[in-house]
């Protein structure tokens, strides 16, 4: 076993199928773990039907919370002397999550420590002002200049991952991990692939969603200032 895979989902029981399935294809022998924060639809039920191990909260815990509590089922896997890559993607992939790896492949190939997938092509989303905060504090707190700052998709080398825990509450997991990423020393990259996921638009859910995503990573970054 040379990855190990945590998907993280909340309310994705349409799409987390064909989102399993790409994964088992694409990694086959890969011990998938989806992070299921209390979602009220059928994820739980998809995921074990998939073949995953499940991880779920009984209460919502935000990405953040239910990222690190399925990452830390995860430690006893990769605490070996060759340790597996963990990649971490989000439920809503479907059939594009085959195209992860090259993401996987850059860190075997030991070209980043941490590598974050630049989505190709851009569907729906709002004016960018949560990915507009987030690469300004990500740039700020390590001179980084990404360009997919929020990307959930993300390739790991597994004896760094036990140092970059706990992530960052809710949103705001993605910013603390660079920030965290790049003070340990690590490499870190950007790969570009033909990724596809369910866009929130410009409705007003989307913009709350959105809100909630800038106050999450401003969080995040004000809780790394000075350290």
């Amino acid at each position: 076993m040379d990855v190990v895979v945590l998907v993280t989902a909340f309310e994705e029981g349409p799409r987390l199928p064909a989102t399993l399935e790409a994964l088992r294809g694409a990694f086959p022998g890969a011990h998938v773990v989806v992070a299921d924060d209390a979602s009220t639809d059928s994820t739980p039920d998809a995921a074990r039907a998939g073949g995953a191990e499940l991880v779920r909260a009984e209460r919502n815990l935000g990405k953040g919370g239910i990222a690190t509590l399925a990452a830390q089922r995860l430690l006893p896997l990769v605490r070996v002397e060759d340790p597996p890559v963990v990649l971490l993607c989000d439920g809503d992939l479907g059939a594009s999550a085959v195209e992860l790896v090259p993401l996987v492949d850059a860190v075997r190939r030991g070209d980043a420590d941490l590598a974050v997938a630049v989505f190709a092509r851009k569907v729906g989303g709002g004016f960018g002002v949560a990915v507009g905060a987030a690469h300004d504090a990500i740039l700020e707190a390590t001179g980084l200049d990404l360009r997919a700052p929020i990307s959930g998709q993300r390739a790991l080398r597994g004896d760094a991952l036990e140092r970059l825990l706990p992530f960052a509450p809710r949103f705001g997991m993605e910013v603390g991990m660079t920030i965290d990423a790049h003070r340990a020393g690590l490499r870190i990259a950007e790969v570009e692939l033909d990724l596809a996921h369910r866009a929130t638009g410009r409705t007003l859910r989307g913009f709350w969603h959105r809100l909630r995503q800038l106050r999450d990573i401003r969080a995040a970054a004000r809780a790394r200032e000075g350290c």
